[in-house]
């Protein structure tokens, strides 16, 4: 992933409370087999109304999305943080998110961010005045700050902001320790459960008692 050390990007303000993940993404588009390219399903059926504030001309190219209360609850499915990142926003801003949702979030490189209701509030409004307003989103400080308004620290797990800073996931984390991993099963007997594949046998050579 791409390390998050401090965004500034436009705004897109969504005045909806407790948007769900289905609305995030229909379950329909869950069907991809892929990771990426998800832009499309983001927000589909409200989509479908030519007023929706994703189809407005100035919201291209934004990427935070202030949000309402309880952004990204119901079902635990991973898309809807592909969704959002697919389709630009780095950064969401909400005063309270679904906690698998806050998780998958974090672990996609997507910054969760919770603010206080009139900080949201003011972002809100200030996006929909004006929508070339920019909105500095720092990780470094745990602070977020746009011109004409008060700067607002957040509060964000340590792990997780640490693996933002650097821009790794859990694999990526796993693979800065391969050196140790394969030392550790080198030095394991060999008659101990290993992490190296075994080939398959033929079938001709399954015993009865494997079958069964």
């Amino acid at each position: 992933m791409k390390p998050l050390t401090e965004h500034v990007g436009r705004g897109v303000s969504l005045r909806r409370s407790n948007v769900d993940t289905d609305q995030i993404v229909p379950a329909e588009f869950c069907k991809r087999i892929t990771k990426s390219g998800f832009d499309d399903a983001l927000f589909a059926g409200w989509r479908k109304d030519p007023d929706f504030v994703l189809n407005h001309p100035e919201s291209q190219g934004a990427s935070v999305l202030v949000a309402g209360h309880n952004f990204g609850t119901g079902s635990s499915r991973e898309h809807a943080v592909w969704a959002l990142r697919d389709w630009g926003f780095r950064v969401v801003i909400a005063t309270s998110y679904g906690d698998i949702f806050r998780r998958n979030a974090f672990k996609n490189g997507l910054l969760a961010v919770e603010l206080t209701e009139s900080a949201v509030e003011e972002l809100a409004s200030r996006v929909e005045h004006d929508p070339s307003f920019e909105i500095t989103v720092d990780l470094v400080t745990c602070e977020v700050r746009a011109a004409g308004t008060a700067t607002c620290a957040f509060e964000v797990d340590e792990r997780a902001r640490r693996l933002l800073l650097e821009g790794l996931d859990e694999i990526s984390l796993t693979l800065r320790k391969d050196e140790a991993i394969r030392g550790h099963e080198k030095a394991r007997p060999h008659w101990m459960p290993s992490i190296h594949p075994t080939p398959l046998l033929p079938a001709a050579e399954v015993s009865e008692e494997a079958r069964a």
